[in-house]
This record gives C-alpha cells, sequence and structure tokens, in this order.
C-alpha cells in the first residue's frame, strides 16, 4: 500500500467495530502498516494540549454516556433434553460443556432478580418443520423438557416458539415488555442458528445483546467464532433503541 492508501483506510470515517473488522480481512503486511500509521496519528493527537469542549458539545456527550444502569434479562435458548442427551437427531454436544457456568449464572441471575426467561422450541406432532430436522422437541415429549441440571423454577418465565428465533410466533416480545427491559443477555445453543437469529431481532426492537463466550454452544467451534464475531459486530437499531429506551426510563422497574 502506498502512503496515501494507508491514509485513506486510517482516516475514513467508519465506527470502530467496522474498521476493526476491515483490519482482519487484510493481509498480514497490510495490517502491520495500518496498525502502525494508526499509533502515529494517536500519539500526535495525544501531544497536543487537551481542548476545552463548548458547552453544547459537552452537554451532548454527557447524554450520550449517561450512566444509565441496564435493566437486563437472561435468555436460556433451547437447552432442552433433545439437544443435550447423546445420541438424538439435533443432539449438540458443546451444549453440555457449558451446563455447570450456565447453572451457575442462573442461580446468580435469581439472587440479584434479574429475570430468567427460558425459550423453548417446541412442536406439535404434525409440524412439516420435522421432516427438514428429524422429530425432535415434540409438544408433551420427554425431549422438550428443559435439561434436569437447568430445570426452571416458579420465578422463571417460559416462553415456547416453533423456529429458530426466539421472536417468531411466540410472545418473547409481549413478556419483555411487561419486564421494561433493555438489554438480553443470550445463552444456550446452538449459537450460529437460535442465538443468532435472536440477536438479530433483538437488535433491530431495540434491545442491546449480549453473548457470554462461555455460555453458549454452537454445532462447531468454527460456527461458534463466526457467530460470536457477527453479533459483535451488529448493534441495536438506533431508532427503536432510543424508543425503548423511552418507554422503559419512564416504565417503574419491575420487582
Amino acid at each position: 500500500m502506498t502512503l496515501d492508501e494507508i491514509l485513506e483506510v486510517v482516516l475514513a470515517r467508519r465506527p470502530d467495530r467496522v474498521a476493526q473488522a476491515a483490519l482482519d480481512l487484510m493481509p498480514e503486511a497490510m495490517r502491520r502498516e495500518v496498525i502502525a500509521m494508526q499509533e502515529e496519528i494517536a500519539a500526535l493527537a495525544l501531544a497536543e494540549p487537551a481542548a476545552v469542549p463548548a458547552p453544547e458539545v459537552k452537554a451532548k456527550l454527557l447524554a450520550a454516556v449517561r450512566a444509565v444502569k441496564p435493566r437486563r434479562a437472561l435468555l436460556v435458548i433451547d437447552m432442552i433434553n433433545d439437544h443435550l442427551t447423546p445420541g438424538r437427531v439435533l443432539e449438540v454436544p458443546r451444549a453440555r460443556a457449558i451446563v455447570p457456568a450456565l447453572a451457575a449464572r442462573i442461580a446468580a441471575a435469581r439472587n440479584e432478580k434479574t429475570p430468567v426467561v427460558y425459550v423453548l422450541d417446541r412442536h406439535d406432532p404434525t409440524d412439516s418443520d420435522l421432516e427438514d430436522w428429524g422429530v425432535h422437541a415434540v409438544e408433551g415429549t420427554e425431549g422438550a423438557e428443559v435439561w434436569p441440571e437447568l430445570a426452571p423454577e416458579k420465578s422463571d418465565v417460559i416462553v415456547t416458539k416453533p423456529s429458530y428465533s426466539s421472536f417468531y410466533r411466540s410472545n418473547l416480545a409481549d413478556v419483555l415488555e411487561k419486564l421494561a427491559v433493555d438489554t438480553l443477555e443470550l445463552t444456550g445453543c446452538s449459537t450460529e442458528v437460535q442465538l443468532l437469529s435472536t440477536a438479530t431481532d433483538a437488535l433491530q426492537l431495540g434491545f442491546a445483546v449480549e453473548v457470554p463466550p462461555e455460555l453458549q454452544a454452537g454445532t462447531s467451534e468454527e460456527a461458534e467464532h463466526s457467530a460470536l464475531r457477527t453479533m459483535h459486530f451488529l448493534v441495536p437499531y438506533k431508532p427503536a433503541r432510543e424508543a425503548r429506551l423511552a418507554r422503559i426510563t419512564s416504565a417503574p422497574a419491575p420487582r
């Protein structure tokens, strides 16, 4: 790359997450050059005396970073027998490994009064979806129940869905509206299907999304990494986010 090309990359008005994604795709030598230029420009900026922001700029910045404690709900997605039992048609073997950490997180959430919402795949025996994926999570069967070590309690909420996203043909949006939450902590399996599709819908509805790496399981390590990088790259749709925050700020926190 020429100096002009490096400067064009470094000075482009890209959000940090977009710039980082572009860096990750560059050849190693090019990436080193861009990073070196970024560090040189940062050093020049830090050498300048700090400027006092105009009052209107300061007010805008403070409004943007106002310290509002997130109202969080913990979503436990599809941690059911048919996904965790060895040999089942849609077994996710990696999901068994996260059970101890997830059980601890669920207990902590209950203790801190964070709502725990179980989102469970459920199908009618005649559902044509079973032709594509094999018989799984049929209503009324043992396979559709939550893995015993993660069993819900009376204080938890259970939502059922027939497909990938937790929001599709379910009452999850209504449940979260009543809980007056703005941030969703997504856990469970599988990362590249259920969690990713749920995260996409949640972001478009104005929720912030968190996916703790130790509380998710994909069908493979590669699938997990790809899905986690995608979810990390995305941000809430701003108009929906602003509207959601305005609604819950004026609503009392649920007891």
